[in-house]
């Protein structure tokens, strides 16, 4: 059952921890349900949510008016919006998580011994997930979807600016795993909005396995520095695009403009620009038409300024910035190792592209820049769990150590080692 929260430390502290204990004992019961059930509560869920949409909708614009009055950006604001479009994406991603595979129990890598027995390794759920997120509603279902399908019970930290949402999306989570005769505790929201919470969250390794936060910088970086619980993370989002000496023209422009402009918000949006000094003349002008009629600030290089007479002049801070606003950083490079290098002193490891025709360029750059996620021919918006068909995404992850990149099923799960004998014992 939902624990109820108060307000005093102590009483949060009692809170949290009931929370974990609950999840523990949920994480051993999931272990004991077969995908069949774990398919039919995201079924469930998905039902509920299609006949909760007026209610849905009513939640979030009162978050959405809280928010304007509270003087949220419009980037906070665009993130907390569940339109119907988004409401469409989550039901669509809840109904591609239960159509995929199911990792638990898989079992590769079996091989005989010397001895005569086999060893191979088995795919486990991590546990119990602490996931703590602000702004997106959408979130909440994206990771009880991922935790639940790969056997993990969570518990759901959302911001107090979606709080109204976050309260109507459980409510159908609720409903639909009671619906289908599981747990309810596998997945629980925290209700609580006080930030004492999050430090009992991340603080609790007996309770909880791994931390997943989706949030700004500060939150992420507050989150990394405290916790005594493992952290699956990404700290920013600086992605670039590179136009190669050798790239095809209207690829480059669709692309520039699609990595840009698609959205401004995400975290893979891209960010700068590098575009090789032999195609800059051709390219940068359609480009900078393209921003202009779609109100994106340009701020360029000298050399970008000397095409583009109307952009603002760079400085060292904007090669590292992430705006999450309709403002692009544009450098012209001298070479593909000079775009490289670039990426490399600037980029946050998050997701950078290439657009060339030149095969070996494209090799190279899939093998020299050091990301989670490297494109060739294609805009960065791309790097997405549901785009790379891992359902919906927990999150995305610049770590090197578990998981890396946009983290699906798979990355909620870890290895066991299992052997098979025949009474065999060692000599």
């Amino acid at each position: 059952m939902q624990q109820t929260a108060t307000d005093s430390v102590g009483d949060i502290t009692r809170y949290m921890r009931a929370l974990g204990e609950s999840a523990r004992q949920a994480s051993a019961a999931l272990r004991r349900i077969d995908s069949g059930r774990k398919n039919a509560a995201l079924d469930a869920i998905v039902e509920r949510i299609e006949a909760a949409r007026p209610a849905l909708a009513k939640a979030n614009q009162r978050d959405l008016e809280n928010g304007r009055a509270r003087g949220l950006s419009e980037a906070l604001l665009d993130r907390l919006a569940l339109t119907p479009a988004r409401i469409d994406a989550m039901i669509a991603g809840v109904r591609q998580v239960a159509s995929l595979p199911d990792p638990v129990g898989e079992i590769d890598g079996l091989r005989y011994q010397p001895s005569g027995i086999q060893v191979g390794q088995m795919r486990v759920p991590l546990g119990v997930i602490g996931i703590i997120y602000e702004s997106r509603p959408n979130v909440t279902i994206e990771a009880a979807s991922l935790c639940l399908k790969s056997g993990n019970a969570c518990i759901l930290r959302g911001g107090s600016e979606a709080a109204a949402t976050n309260a109507a999306i459980a409510e159908c989570i609720r409903a639909g795993l009671e619906d289908a005769a599981v747990p309810e505790a596998a997945v629980q929201i925290v209700a609580t909005t006080d930030r004492a919470a999050v430090g009992e969250l991340i603080t609790m390794p007996e309770f909880v396995d791994v931390i997943v936060p989706r949030g700004g910088k500060s939150l992420i970086a507050r989150i990394a520095s405290e916790a005594t619980v493992p952290v699956i993370k990404h700290l920013d989002g600086v992605c670039h695009v590179y136009l190669d000496a050798q790239a095809d023209l209207d690829k480059a422009v669709a692309i520039a403009d699609n990595a840009k402009t698609q959205r401004y918000s995400p975290c893979n949006t891209m960010e700068t620009l590098l575009v090789h000094v032999d195609i800059a003349a051709v390219a940068l002008p359609r480009i900078a038409s393209i921003y202009r009629d779609k109100g994106v600030e340009i701020r360029g290089c000298d050399r970008t300024r000397g095409i583009i007479a109307d952009a603002l002049p760079a400085t060292e801070a904007d090669w590292a910035a992430e705006y999450l606003a309709p403002i692009i950083a544009i450098r012209v490079v001298d070479d593909f190792d000079q775009a490289v290098e670039h990426i490399g002193r600037y980029g946050s490891q998050h997701t950078d592209a290439i657009v060339t025709e030149n095969v070996t360029m494209a090799r190279r750059f899939l093998t020299e820049v050091d990301s989670s996620s490297v494109i060739v021919n294609a805009s960065t918006r791309f790097a997405d769990g549901f785009e790379f068909g891992l359902g919906a995404e927990i999150g995305i992850s610049t770590n090197k150590l578990h998981a890396r990149g946009p983290v699906g099923l798979e990355g909620l799960t870890t290895r066991k080692y299992v052997v098979f004998g025949d009474g065999h014992v060692r000599r």
